[in-house]
């Protein structure tokens, strides 16, 4: 990566001179839900989420190979119902909040993810993404970032356990499953006071277990295992590659409690992913990841419109697949150079 000055990186990305006020009010005509764009987005997720489980299911006795080409449309379609339960989290789908906690908890069966605890969590995420003094406010096992002097000051045995966790094969392929379909099914990092949060994670369970036993009366334990696997643990690397990734970018800002502002974490700590069409379609449009933190109760089939509107939002250079995918060695926040960089070589002292 070349060399900066001092300037905090997002001096580089984005100009603000514009009013926060103003650009905020901006957005509040995008967070009106649309009933009919609801129910297709529905349809058009639950539909072919169902039509391509059931031809895998007949495909097993013909092609393993075939069936499993078939459980990468079927975890976009998983990961277009996770953007829509995450829509409903921050009571962006529907106008009704009850419509949302009941369509949320719904998606849940799919996304194996529990609706309630998920929705808390992730509100923490929002109250302090990019901030460095509040990692530890809430559960952010996606997008949290360590600084060279903190890595720099550990022993050399948890240097060596960070940097195997953060290497991509880790952190990208073999954590996302264990942690979907495993961590997911305790209430782990929550205290007893989230008594509502807790039983949803036990009832999600439940749920879950009743769904899948019926199933394997049906078709048989091998065969659930075969088709639902592949596309829960591609769904999984997928939402998590997509949530991580997306607050730590060559130009990502990272800030102490001081600096921290939202509308500056929101433009400078969260990316503009530009992706193709049908990668936006199965991703919900979660791309547009600078105007959602901006505003999270605008729901994701107007976050573009709202990226064109907005002069100041559209001006937020966009960030290729390409370009995010070479970032995965950025790991740590250099304070003195205000940039993410790589973990250091050795001997090297950073900085």
């Amino acid at each position: 990566m070349p060399a900066t000055t001092g300037k905090s990186a997002i001096e580089h990305k984005v100009d603000l001179t514009f009013d926060p006020g103003a650009l905020k009010r901006g957005t509040l005509p995008f967070q009106q839900p649309s009933l009919p764009l609801c129910l297709w987005q529905i349809a058009s997720s639950l539909v072919p989420l169902l039509a391509l489980s059931v031809a895998m299911y007949h495909l097993l006795a013909w092609s393993l190979w075939a069936t499993w080409a078939l459980a990468v449309p079927a975890a976009g379609c998983v990961v277009r119902l996770f953007i829509i339960q995450h829509d409903c989290g921050h009571g962006a789908f529907f106008r009704s909040r009850r419509l949302n906690d009941i369509l949320g908890t719904l998606c849940s069966l799919a996304t194996v993810t529990p609706y309630a605890m998920w929705r808390r969590q992730h509100a923490g995420h929002h109250s302090h993404w990019n901030n460095l003094d509040r990692r530890n406010a809430g559960a952010d096992i996606y997008s949290s970032c360590l600084t060279l002097a903190e890595y720099q000051g550990m022993s050399g045995w948890r240097q060596w356990l960070y940097r195997l966790i953060q290497h991509p094969l880790v952190a990208l392929f073999a954590l996302p499953p264990i942690v979907f379909l495993l961590l997911y099914r305790v209430p782990f990092d929550s205290p007893r006071s989230w008594r509502a949060e807790r039983r949803s994670v036990y009832l999600t369970n439940i749920a879950l277990l009743a769904l899948f036993t019926g199933l394997a009366v049906l078709v048989g334990v091998r065969a659930v295992l075969l088709v639902q696997m592949p596309i829960l643990m591609l769904a999984a690397t997928i939402g998590v590659w997509l949530f991580s990734i997306q607050h730590r970018f060559e130009s990502a800002r990272w800030m102490r409690e001081g600096e921290w502002d939202p509308v500056a974490a929101a433009l400078g700590g969260s990316s503009y992913l530009k992706l193709p069409g049908v990668l936006r379609w199965f991703t919900g449009n979660i791309g547009f990841h600078h105007v959602h933190h901006l505003n999270p109760r605008i729901p994701n089939y107007r976050l573009q419109a709202c990226n064109r509107a907005n002069p100041a939002l559209a001006a937020v250079p966009p960030v290729s697949v390409w370009r995010l995918l070479a970032s995965w060695r950025l790991a740590l926040w250099d304070e003195k150079l205000g940039r993410l960089v790589p973990f250091p070589k050795h001997g090297e002292t950073g900085g």
